[in-house]
């Protein structure tokens, strides 16, 4: 029963021992340190306020960004479809000018070959 006692004393000597040192190195009043524990939670909410403006500012930039490339495909899509039609509409017109030309060399065979029988004056 004796080492239950003194387990017992030197828990309590334990207790009184922490409990002095704790009032002799606490850093502050109960004021004071509810004083530093809201400036330091005004620090972070100003931290935060900066984090935040910071990744709005970044938001904003990427967003430029992105309207700034859209911008640029736009106008390289409309180009390259104007040169496409380009090509497309001087196709289409070469094809007209080949088909004359056919006609044209149809009509004119047809008319030499009808027009050749008739001819006076041949050496025979």
């Amino acid at each position: 029963m004796e080492d239950r006692s003194s387990g017992f004393g030197y828990f309590l000597l334990g207790v009184g021992i922490g409990l002095a040192a704790g009032i002799l190195w606490a850093p502050r009043s109960g004021d004071e340190t509810r004083q530093i524990l809201a400036d330091k939670a005004g620090e972070g909410a100003d931290y935060l306020k900066a984090r935040a403006q910071e990744g709005t500012e970044y938001v904003r930039q990427r967003t430029d960004d992105i309207k700034q490339s859209a911008a640029d495909l736009y106008e390289k899509g409309r180009s390259t479809v104007g040169k496409q039609r380009e090509n497309l509409n001087a196709a289409v017109e070469a094809g007209r000018q080949a088909y004359r030309d056919a006609v044209s060399d149809i009509k004119s065979a047809a008319a030499g070959s009808s027009g050749g029988g008739s001819q006076t004056g041949s050496p025979a």
